[in-house]
């Protein structure tokens, strides 16, 4: 390990902190933080990186506007276009550390300030409870019939495109029951099948997603109102906007397509 520099991965929000090499974008490796860490920041050690540590702090102010395009903050999802996949996946880990390291401060049971026991872990010193963060699981199933699958549009997406069914685990669940449960909820459709795919971590804020492929069974689709708001049967060639690189659904989808 070199012990001279580090990988720093800063955030506003949920911006990340971007220096322009060499016509690239690239996370900041330098011997010191390359914005000063503000009063209440607590600087965490996430990991080895190309023998480098990785080192992540929140600032309460972006960088200035004028440093562009030298230095830049873009939101996390943005930044998969920008750095290599890699370092993509390292400011994802970053991001969940920081959310969880800014939701333990303080002890949710008795209130007192919690101390860092670990990289990951935190305690506090009066009831002992014990906090590391917390991973949600989410199922993302990709429903075929024939030569058509099924898409939708949920109402929560910032922009017109259409994805998979999906949904987060329940207590008492195993990730097949999620599955089956959130088609029947959203589609009123009966599935088979059902195989496992891959999986993602998805920091957003701190997620992972565990993809499924189905097939059609059987049911007319009638689309949940309250989560879904347009969705149907497409052909290869009649696609709608569909989700970008970055997601796991577009993992399935060119998958289909490539079949």
């Amino acid at each position: 390990m070199d012990a001279g520099k580090s990988y720093w991965f800063v955030f506003y929000k949920d911006r990340l902190l971007l220096e322009l090499h060499d016509g690239k974008y690239h996370v900041p490796c330098t011997g010191s933080p390359p914005m000063p860490v503000p009063a209440g920041s607590t600087v965490q050690t996430i990991g080895i990186w190309n023998d480098y540590e990785c080192k992540t702090y929140n600032v309460y102010t972006p960088v200035d506007g004028a440093e562009a395009p030298q230095r830049i903050m873009e939101g996390l999802r943005t930044t998969f276009d920008l750095l290599p996949l890699r370092a993509y996946k390292w400011a994802g880990k970053a991001s969940q550390i920081l959310n969880w390291d800014v939701n333990t401060q303080y002890c949710p049971h008795c209130g007192e300030p919690t101390h860092q026991i670990s990289p990951i872990g935190k305690k506090c010193p009066v009831c002992r409870q014990e906090f590391y963060p917390v991973i949600s699981p989410a199922m993302i199933v990709r429903i075929t019939r024939e030569d058509q699958i099924l898409l939708v549009h949920a109402r929560n997406f910032k922009s017109d495109y259409y994805g998979l069914i999906a949904g987060f685990l329940e207590p008492g669940e195993s990730l097949e029951e999620c599955v089956y449960r959130e088609v029947m909820e959203e589609t009123r459709l009966r599935i088979k099948n059902l195989k496992y795919f891959g999986s993602q971590t998805w920091p957003y804020p701190s997620g992972i997603m565990i993809g499924y492929t189905a097939e059609y069974d059987s049911g007319e689709l009638m689309l949940q109102n309250t989560e879904l708001s347009k969705g149907g049967w497409f052909n290869r060639d009649q696609l709608p906007a569909i989700p970008q690189k970055l997601s796991l659904a577009r993992k399935l989808i060119d998958n289909w397509l490539e079949g």
